[in-house]
């Protein structure tokens, strides 16, 4: 555990109907950090990060954000910004009126209310929509006015949780300029999320939650670092499903089936890097071949690897260098 962390859970677990949802989670989380989340359906993400929130109690263990407990202690809960998949705003109010709203509801003094909106419409980039409807918004605007919300009271610690679903490419690139900059302010931030390219841009670190426990806790970089010291990662699309005979040679010049269109590989295969080669290698056996890829291996890879692993007992971390 790092000293002095904005968040910290030891030993945690949390049961729901008896059923374990969490079991022995130990984790911390460091001011102006950025940490991703990520884990299959039902994995324990969401749980996590209410019990983080204060809006859960865990069943064992002990979750402390700025020195507290998030579920006793009022103004603990006051330091958190949580960020929910579904814009939690009023409609019929402008994103102004909201942003007021909730600065009264966070209870901010009367006098820090004006200054917190106008810092959080700049940091959110709203200024030139403050004074629309939130209801009349485009959805990449209503969740970055969720996430202006969250930051009125420079919160110690933001969750958010899948922040960008449901949203076009523009609007998706504008909330990540958002995210990017929240560490800034020293807040530790967690990010719930299934999208790779959202994590890689992100995060510093790299969580992996599965079945309620961690199986991968690293910083990307060295965890990137690591996975592309290796080969490059294969992929062929087929055009139809592989009969006996082109799966047999597939899994010969070294795939694995990911899908009925879909072979991997990412060890050493017939043809190397040389992509054209691999082409030719596999149609010379009559491997209906629609589309090969050949890349550096990135953090979907790892997340692949990591949760395909069927018996795991302990969390895998990342070494503190990775060797050259």
């Amino acid at each position: 555990m790092m000293s002095d962390p904005a968040a910290s859970v030891r030993d945690l677990a949390f049961s729901y109907r008896s059923r374990q949802v969490l079991g022995r989670v130990d984790l911390a989380l460091a001011r102006g950090e950025t940490v991703a989340l990520l884990g299959p359906n039902g994995a324990g993400k969401t749980s996590l990060m209410r019990l983080l929130a204060g809006r859960l109690v865990p069943s064992r263990g002990s979750v402390r954000v700025a020195g507290g407990d998030p579920g006793r202690q009022s103004a603990v809960r006051r330091a958190i910004a949580w960020v929910p998949q579904e814009i939690a705003l009023y409609p019929r109010l402008t994103v102004r009126e909201n942003l007021e709203v909730f600065a009264r509801l966070a209870g901010l003094p009367r006098a820090a209310r004006e200054p917190a909106v106008v810092r959080a419409l700049a940091r959110a980039g709203l200024d030139e929509v403050a004074g629309r409807l939130v209801g009349v918004l485009s959805g990449g605007y209503q969740r970055r006015a969720n996430i202006a919300v969250a930051l009125l009271a420079e919160p110690a610690l933001v969750l958010l949780d899948e922040p960008t679903q449901g949203v076009d490419q523009a609007a998706r690139a504008a909330i990540h300029a958002v995210l990017e900059r929240l560490p800034e302010a020293g807040a530790a931030v967690l990010i719930a999320t299934h999208d790779f390219a959202e994590a890689e841009r992100l995060a510093d670190r790299v969580l992996v939650l599965q079945d309620g426990s961690l199986r991968l806790d690293g910083r990307l970089a060295d965890l990137l670092a690591g996975l592309r010291a290796g080969p490059p990662e294969h992929e062929v699309a087929l055009a139809e499903a592989a009969g006996p005979a082109a799966a047999a040679a597939l899994r010969q010049a070294g795939f694995h089936p990911a899908s009925p269109l879909t072979w991997r590989a990412g060890d050493a295969v017939a043809g190397g890097r040389d992509g054209a080669a691999l082409l030719a290698h596999l149609r010379r056996h009559g491997v209906p071949v629609r589309e090969i890829r050949v890349r550096e291996p990135g953090l979907d890879v790892l997340y692949r690897d990591v949760t395909e692993q069927e018996t795991v007992t302990h969390p895998v971390r990342a070494p503190a260098e990775i060797p050259a």
